[in-house]
């Protein structure tokens, strides 16, 4: 297992089979993708978890987090996620968020966001705001 930062476009066939299948392709693409650093966690040479982390001064946001269906409930997306928690606190990020998939908060408490109570619908999906500081 490694994790690396890829391109943007390396995240984009991840995204769009995990995330939006049903859509198409360009609505997995982010009018900010250029301004992202992009983590992809590879499983024997295959690209099997990709995120995105945006900052903007002290705050970092992490966007289109999607592991493959198949490789989902293994740890992957847990050990990815740490890297990149662990790679923003070396950056002297304070705080970070995300929008999380209102069925998805559980995973994300595990990791000590909090729901800030601001939520949000996009396509049919319910969205949660959470965050944590970075101290």
């Amino acid at each position: 297992m490694e994790i690396r930062q890829i391109s943007k476009e390396q995240t984009w066939h991840l995204r769009h089979i995990v995330m939006w299948p049903n859509k198409d392709f360009d609505y997995i693409k982010l009018d900010k993708d250029d301004l992202g650093i992009h983590f992809g966690l590879f499983k024997k040479g295959h690209l099997i978890s990709v995120v995105s982390l945006f900052i903007e001064n002290n705050t970092a946001q992490f966007r289109k987090f999607a592991t493959l269906q198949s490789e989902q409930g293994k740890g992957y997306g847990s050990i990815l996620l740490h890297h990149v928690i662990a790679q923003a606190k070396k950056m002297g990020i304070t705080k970070i968020w995300c929008n999380a998939r209102e069925n998805k908060t559980n995973f994300y408490e595990k990791f000590e966001l909090k729901n800030s109570k601001q939520m949000f619908q996009k396509s049919g999906i319910n969205y949660i705001i959470m965050e944590r500081g970075l101290n």
